[in-house]
């Protein structure tokens, strides 16, 4: 059985170097929250809790003249961090179908009370 030569010599086209990707898009915007504070003491899952985390599943929706539409996040977010990088999974609208990274840098944290988020953008696909 005669063996058959690579597809690149059959398809006549020479290999391409692939290129690192750069950010398509960049945005930065602050989310602001007001966190449950503990005190609950019949709330079991807040009482065994040692290191804040958080297992994040956010759509931010943007309406202004620069961005309309609405952008998806998720992934585990240690809340003690400083900084932590979370995938943004897809949206809809200008953000239809995104893929990129977001970076959560804590700008504000004021014990179990108040907390401010400064939200660092690089998106890789924008549809």
């Amino acid at each position: 059985m005669p063996l058959l030569p690579p597809l690149t010599l059959l398809s006549g086209q020479e290999p391409k170097k692939l290129s690192a990707l750069h950010p398509y898009k960049n945005l930065v915007f602050y989310f602001h929250d007001i966190r449950y504070n503990g005190q609950n003491a019949a709330n079991a899952t807040s009482a065994i809790k040692e290191v804040d985390t958080a297992w994040l599943v956010f759509t931010f929706v943007f309406n202004s003249t620069e961005l309309k539409g609405t952008m998806n996040f998720l992934g585990a977010d240690p809340i003690t961090n400083k900084t932590r990088d979370i995938p943004v999974v897809g949206g809809m609208g200008d953000c239809f179908m995104t893929r990129g990274i977001a970076t959560l840098m804590t700008d504000a944290f004021e014990g179990g009370i108040y907390f401010c988020l400064r939200v660092d953008i690089n998106l890789y696909e924008c549809y």
